[in-house]
């Protein structure tokens, strides 16, 4: 199981750029935006998305607007920062995108 200890600002932006391409670090999160096919496309992206997210037992903050998915990751139990549980459901939600 990932750590839940806050990262550290360098070995996000590493991992950011390493295999993250879009996503960004913003008020303590990792943040994404998701242009699908359409609204139905979007629902169904959620869907698969929280499978992941459940098996992990570690949650995404989701809005939905037609075709838009916003997605932010923190982790809540290490104050709300980004631990390398939010870099691992990035990138399974990244396999699903």
């Amino acid at each position: 199981m990932a750590s839940r200890e806050p990262l550290s600002d360098s070995d996000i932006q590493q991992a950011l750029s390493d295999d993250l391409d879009g996503w960004r670090h913003e008020n303590d999160k990792l943040q994404k935006t998701f242009e699908r096919a359409g609204f139905r496309d979007a629902v169904s992206f959620i869907v698969r998305l929280a499978f992941h997210a459940e098996e992990m037992v570690h949650h995404p903050e989701l809005e939905n607007v037609y075709d838009t998915v916003d997605v932010a990751l923190t982790t809540h139990d290490a104050g709300g920062k980004v631990t390398e549980m939010d870099l691992e459901l990035a990138r399974k939600i990244e396999e699903v995108a």
